[in-house]
């Protein structure tokens, strides 16, 4: 198959930033992805109804400047102490999720979340609301490679504690965490993202450093990468898109900031990966209907055209380096009108 349409992909995880950049991002996101699921570690965090509808704004003003619509889901961050009341006031300003980051974890985590007992109040509003929580799972005490193992346990607990709460594990990234989704009850599902299914450790690591590929977590090895694609490729409603697309200008990413901006790339990537699967037919329910359906939309009713095609990736878009800038992909992706 050299060609296929699929109905327009959604992102249930991207970065935005704020400031000069964001403009570019949110058009370059809008131009692939029907809705938006943008990410609140901001500065300062999104935690409150008039963060959330301020940033909300933005964002879609810088839709509205770019040829392409895209839909914003809002979600605000967790943090110790905040309280039932505003939990509540960030579901009466639209937010669809609620991040746990834990404390240290990643970009802007300082001041996240040390143990989920601190915020069992707030875990239990969201549980109420209907909110979904999305969990960045990762210990930040345990070694690099172990850190998103290590935090099973934690949602383990959760999970259990709280009954009725929907879970998304986010940017799933070794076999363990595989393992775990399956087990876990059909209210918990996680997003992969195309350069955990596209690339390994060795990309980071292998013949020489190459800081464009360092993230968080960081990419692990050739096997945990075939669980993942075994996973994302199987048809489950458990696995869906999230791109993770982070980026940072180009002095930050040179001192190793994690994050890596994916958006430009990686519908390319995940068609690529889904033909070297055999399974070309199954990339439109990742991509574009199964986490519309875990967090209960409508698929998107606009279409996305790949076709095979050699191309270059850029050195820099919009202000920043792409991941895998300089190497050749063999897909390519454009929004229908």
């Amino acid at each position: 198959m050299d060609r296929l349409e699929i109905t327009l992909p959604d992102d249930f995880h991207v970065h935005l930033r704020q400031g000069p950049g964001l403009a570019a991002y949110a058009s370059r996101s809008a131009s692939r992805f029907g809705r938006l699921l943008v990410m609140p570690n901001v500065v300062p965090p999104l935690v409150s109804s008039r963060a959330l509808d301020d940033y909300r704004k933005a964002v879609e003003a810088a839709i509205r400047s770019s040829p392409n619509a895209s839909t914003v889901l809002s979600t605000f961050k967790l943090i110790p102490g905040m309280g039932a009341d505003a939990v509540m006031d960030c579901v009466r300003a639209g937010a669809v999720a609620a991040k746990y980051y834990p404390a240290g974890a990643t970009t802007n985590a300082q001041d996240g979340v040390p143990d989920p007992t601190v915020i069992a109040e707030e875990l239990a509003t969201v549980e109420r609301a209907g909110l979904v929580l999305c969990v960045h799972a990762e210990d930040p005490a345990a070694p690099v490679m172990e850190r998103e193992e290590a935090f099973i346990p934690v949602l383990d607990g959760i999970i259990g504690r709280y009954p009725r709460l929907r879970v998304v594990m986010e940017h799933l990234s070794s076999v363990a965490a595989v393992d775990a989704v399956l087990r876990w009850p059909g209210r918990v599902a996680a997003t992969i993202t195309a350069h955990h299914l596209a690339f390994t450790v060795d990309d980071l690591l292998g013949e020489r450093l190459s800081v464009g590929f360092f993230c968080k977590p960081v990419l692990k090895t050739a096997r945990d990468r075939e669980a993942l694609v075994s996973a994302a490729t199987s048809g489950s409603p458990k696995f869906f898109f999230g791109s993770d697309s982070a980026p940072h200008s180009p002095a930050a990413k040179a001192a190793g900031a994690a994050g890596c901006y994916t958006s430009p790339l990686a519908l390319e990537l995940l068609a690529g990966v889904f033909d070297e699967a055999g399974a070309l037919d199954r990339l439109e329910g990742f991509v574009s209907l199964a986490g519309a359906g875990f967090y209960g939309l409508s698929p998107n009713e606009g279409r996305l055209r790949l076709w095979r095609s050699d191309w270059t990736v850029p050195a820099l878009l919009d202000g920043v380096e792409p991941l895998a800038a300089g190497r050749m992909l063999v897909w390519m992706a454009e929004r229908l009108p």
